[in-house]
């Protein structure tokens, strides 16, 4: 698939870019280009290639899940405007 000048043009139009000829010009071969490496791609037989969730095959060095900060629940709830059963109180918004 390749681009035509009036298309680049009308793709500019609809995107409210104002673009002079030389710019048309110069995205038309960039997206042209763009389009042939994608045809190029996909005409790669890929059959017997097994997919892959990420490029490099890594484990993710996860941290133990564990309690870092002391509970200061009390301390908070102490200075809010109203609780109740533990809970912050905060006025309605929607009906």
């Amino acid at each position: 698939m390749s681009l035509t000048l009036e298309q680049v043009r009308r793709v500019a139009q609809l995107a409210r870019i104002e673009i002079s000829d030389a710019e048309a010009q110069t995205t038309l071969g960039h997206l042209n280009g763009i389009f042939g490496l994608i045809e190029a791609m996909q005409a790669v037989d890929t059959r017997n290639v097994e997919p892959m969730a990420h490029a490099q095959d890594l484990a993710q060095r996860l941290r133990d899940d564990c309690v870092t900060e002391v509970n200061q629940r009390e301390a908070f709830q102490a200075i809010a405007p109203e609780i109740e059963a533990g809970l912050y109180l905060v006025p309605k918004v929607l009906e």
